[in-house]
């Protein structure tokens, strides 16, 4: 595993694969920066502003015994676009029957690991947020 000094996006990318298929809370932990924030595009106040905070949102999923499965992962400048497969049980709902939904996140990646997460409901808007944020000096992400 790389020091928190060294991540980039291309070497942190197979880490946070791994992480997210495993719903390991304490491996994602490792791969967070201290300051990293989670939100919808444009919060002026994220919901999650440090990685406790962020630990705790995403200990919900594997709490719930939601899992998902990456589906998509593409390293675009210091950013990946992580698209998700998400598996709800039904156990929240009580229904007993499972519900399957596409999640999508933009990681935006600084030397000591994820710095920012921002979620999505479509890959279109994600993929569009990636574009716009990813200046023309970077290699052009394969969206």
């Amino acid at each position: 595993m790389k020091t928190m000094s060294t991540w980039t996006a291309e070497t942190i990318a197979v880490p946070v694969r791994r992480a997210m298929t495993a719903s390991d809370v304490d491996q994602f932990a490792q791969l967070l920066s201290p300051d990293v924030h989670w939100g919808p595009r444009g919060a002026q106040k994220p919901p999650c502003r440090n990685r406790d905070q962020v630990l705790a949102w995403y200990s919900k999923g594997p709490a719930a015994d939601a899992t998902a499965q990456v589906i998509e992962l593409t390293v675009a400048g210091d950013q990946l676009l992580v698209g998700l497969l998400v598996d709800f049980d039904g156990r929240r709902d009580g229904s007993g029957a499972g519900t399957v939904a596409e999640r999508w996140q933009i990681l935006t990646i600084g030397p000591d690991g994820v710095r920012d997460i921002r979620g999505y409901e479509a890959r279109n808007d994600a993929a569009a947020d990636l574009l716009e944020s990813t200046p023309s000096s970077r290699d052009e992400p394969k969206v």
